[in-house]
């Protein structure tokens, strides 16, 4: 299983090294995952052999939360006296969210099930 989580974590190094050296404004991550879609389009037989690793990642995906729930707690202090805005703008980012997807969702053609 080493040699998935390798490849894996070659295609977020890549990404991470093509967005820093070209200054693009996505995530490393981000632009990992698009190369290994690339890759994996160019060359799916890629697939068998990263599909446990990614199973497994995708098994423990709610520990990979837990960074970021410890930094929002550790700088939720530096949000005090803007508590309105915070509120406000995770509302309608909310509100705006759900009706941009119930829109796109009656613009879609509908299945049959037969998929």
């Amino acid at each position: 299983m080493l040699a998935p989580f390798t490849i894996l974590l070659l295609f977020q190094c890549l990404g991470e090294g093509i967005v820093f050296l070209l200054k693009l404004p996505i995530p490393g991550p981000v632009a990992g995952m698009l190369l290994l879609m690339s890759a994996l389009l160019a060359w799916p037989p890629l697939e068998k052999r990263i599909e446990q690793a990614a199973n497994t990642l995708l098994s423990h995906l709610s520990l990979l939360f837990v960074p970021a729930g410890v930094g929002i707690v550790a700088t939720a202090a530096s949000g005090s006296g803007h508590w309105l805005a915070i509120v406000t703008s995770t509302v309608a980012s909310t509100v705006l969210t759900l009706a941009l997807t119930g829109l796109l969702l009656r613009r879609l053609p509908r299945g049959d099930g037969d998929a």
